[in-house]
C-alpha cells in the first residue's frame, strides 16, 4: 500500500473526527513490515513483548536493553506508521532525569518517534519533563500493566463512581502535561466514552469500548499467534499459530518420509562435470554405508541448473 508517512500533527487531528486511529503492537522487522502494509496508522513497541517475545509471566521483567532490542529491529522496517515505543518499569519511575535519558534513548537509539509510558497525576511531571526535551509523549490510564501488584493483577479499572474520577483525573493530567495522545486500557465503555469526550487529545482503546477515537490491540492476539486465553476484549482475525503449527508438521513429516529435498530444491551440476568428479575418487569404500538407491533415471536428470 503506498502511502504518505504517518506524523503526529496528522494523528492529533484525529480527536473527535473519522476515520478512527489503528495501532497494532509490533516487537520484530516482519512483524512491523506486514502490519504497516496492511495500512494501521501507529505501530506501539510494547513492553508486551516480554509475555509475547520473551516468555516472560508480564511486563515487569523487560529491561531499556529489551526495548531497545526490538525498537531498532522495528524501525529497520521503515515504516510509514508513526512508531512509539513503551519506557518500561523502572526506566522513568525514580528520576525524571532518568525518565528523560531513557526518552532520548528509545529516539536516538531505538529510532522511535514517540514514547510512552503509564499514569496519569503521579507522572504529570515527568511526562511534562519528556516533552520539554522534544519527545512526544502517549499517555497510558485506566489498567497500567506495570502496576499489576498494586491492582492484584489485571482488573478492570474504573467501576467505581471514585475510580472512575480517577481515571477522569488522571487523562486529564496526562493531556495537560503535553500527552499527544492518550491510551484507555480495560475501563468500562461509558466511563472511556466520557474521558475522551472531555479530553482535547485523541485516546486509544484497548478494552475500553468503542467510543474512544482509536483502538490498539496486540499482534499476536490479532492474527491468532498465541496460546492461551485471551481478555476478552480481543477479537482474533487470523489463526496464524494453527498455520505454522501445521506447516512444520508437514515439514517434519516429509523429511522423515525422504520426500524433502526432492529434484526441485537442490541444486544441479552438469552431467560431464558429476562424471570428471567421480573419476577423481579413490576406490576406497566411503566411511558410511551407501545412501539409498536413486530412482531410475535420477542420474541422468544431472544435466545443468
Amino acid at each position: 500500500m503506498d502511502r504518505d508517512k504517518v506524523t503526529i500533527r496528522q494523528v492529533t487531528k484525529r480527536a473527535g473526527a473519522a476515520p478512527r486511529l489503528t495501532m497494532i503492537t509490533a516487537y520484530d522487522y516482519y512483524s512491523a513490515r506486514f502490519a504497516d502494509r496492511a495500512g494501521v496508522d501507529m505501530l506501539l513497541v510494547g513492553d508486551s513483548l516480554g509475555q509475547f517475545m520473551l516468555g516472560y509471566p508480564g511486563t515487569l521483567p523487560v529491561t531499556m536493553a529489551d526495548m531497545l532490542h526490538h525498537c531498532r529491529a522495528v524501525s529497520r522496517a521503515q515504516p510509514t506508521a508513526f512508531v512509539v515505543g513503551d519506557l518500561p518499569f523502572g526506566s522513568y519511575q525514580i528520576d525524571t532525569r532518568d525518565a528523560v535519558a531513557n526518552a532520548i534513548r528509545l529516539v536516538k537509539e531505538g529510532g522511535c518517534e514517540a514514547v510512552k509510558l503509564e499514569g496519569g497525576e503521579e507522572q504529570a511531571g515527568t511526562i511534562a519533563a519528556i516533552v520539554a526535551a522534544g519527545i512526544p509523549v502517549m499517555g497510558h490510564i485506566g489498567l497500567g500493566p506495570q502496576s499489576e501488584h498494586r491492582y492484584g493483577g489485571y482488573r478492570v479499572q474504573g467501576r467505581t463512581a471514585d475510580a472512575a474520577q480517577r481515571v477522569l483525573r488522571d487523562g486529564e493530567a496526562a493531556a495537560a502535561a503535553g500527552c499527544f495522545a492518550i491510551v484507555i486500557e480495560a475501563v468500562p465503555r461509558k466511563i472511556a466514552a466520557e474521558v475522551t469526550q472531555r479530553l482535547p487529545v485523541p485516546t486509544i482503546g484497548i478494552g475500553a469500548g468503542p467510543d474512544c477515537d482509536g483502538q490498539v490491540l496486540i499482534y499476536h492476539e490479532v492474527i491468532g499467534m498465541h496460546t492461551g486465553r485471551a481478555p476478552r476484549y480481543v477479537k482474533q482475525y487470523g489463526a496464524v499459530g494453527d498455520q505454522i503449527t501445521a506447516a512444520v508438521a508437514s515439514y517434519c513429516s516429509e523429511v522423515r518420509g525422504g520426500q524433502f529435498p526432492d529434484r526441485e530444491h537442490s541444486y544441479l551440476m552438469e552431467r560431464a562435470e558429476l562424471a570428471r568428479f567421480r573419476e577423481r575418487l579413490n576406490d576406497s569404500p566411503p566411511p558410511r554405508p551407501d545412501p539409498p538407491t536413486p530412482a531410475a533415471g535420477a542420474d541422468a536428470a544431472e544435466t545443468g541448473g
